[in-house]
C-alpha cells in the first residue's frame, strides 16, 4: 500500500506540470491514425481516386498520395452536360467536419458521380473519408466549371452515351431534374 501511495505521490508532479492541450473547436476534427487510415481505404476500394485523381486508374493507383484527390481537367459528357471531378481536397479544407457530415448525408451531383454511395455511408465512414481526405492538406487548383448539354467541351474528356433507364425504375423521380453541381 505504501509503495502504491509513494508512486502515486510521486508522479503526480510529473504529470500535473505538463502543458495542457489547445483547446479545438467542437467540430475540429482529431486527426487518429484508426480514422484516416480507415478513410484512406475508403478512397482506394470506393474507387475515389479513378476519377479525382488524375493517371490514377491509367496508372494501376500508382500515383503518389501527395497527388490524390485534386480534382480533373478530364471532363464527363453526356445528356447532363460535362461534368469534371471535383478538387476534393480544396472543397473539404473549406468545411468543417459537422459541416461535412450535413452536406455528405443529403448532397445529389451530377453524373458519374455516384453521390448515393456517399448518402448510403455511415457518419463514421463519412468522418473517416472527411479525415483522411483533410489530413492531406489542401492542395492544386479548382477543376473546371460544369458545362451545360449545348456547349461543347475542350479535349480531354469521356462521352458517355447511356441506355433510357426504366421508366419504373427506382429514383426516376430525380431523372427530370437538374441535380446541384459536382
Amino acid at each position: 500500500m505504501r509503495t502504491g501511495l509513494f508512486l502515486l505521490i510521486s508522479t503526480f508532479p510529473l504529470t500535473a506540470c505538463q502543458p495542457s492541450p489547445a483547446p479545438r473547436a467542437q467540430d475540429e476534427p482529431i486527426a487518429t491514425p484508426d480514422l484516416i487510415a480507415k478513410g484512406q481505404y475508403l478512397v482506394k476500394i470506393g474507387g475515389c481516386n479513378d476519377c479525382h485523381t488524375p493517371g490514377y486508374a491509367q496508372s494501376g493507383g500508382k500515383v503518389p498520395k501527395q497527388h490524390w484527390l485534386t480534382g480533373s481537367g478530364q471532363g464527363f459528357m453526356g445528356p447532363w452536360g460535362t461534368t469534371y471531378p471535383s478538387n476534393l481536397r480544396l472543397n473539404l479544407s473549406k468545411m468543417s467536419e459537422a459541416e461535412w457530415l450535413v452536406y455528405s448525408s443529403t448532397f445529389h451531383t451530377r453524373p458519374p458521380m455516384p453521390d448515393f454511395t456517399v448518402r448510403d455511408m455511415s457518419d463514421d465512414d463519412r468522418r473517416a473519408l472527411y479525415r483522411f481526405v483533410t489530413s492531406l492538406g489542401s492542395a492544386g487548383t479548382e477543376a473546371p466549371a460544369y458545362l451545360p448539354p449545348d456547349q461543347q467541351p475542350p479535349a480531354p474528356y469521356f462521352q458517355l452515351v447511356l441506355p433510357a433507364a426504366p421508366a419504373d425504375a427506382p429514383g426516376q423521380e430525380h431523372a427530370t431534374k437538374a441535380p446541384a453541381a459536382s
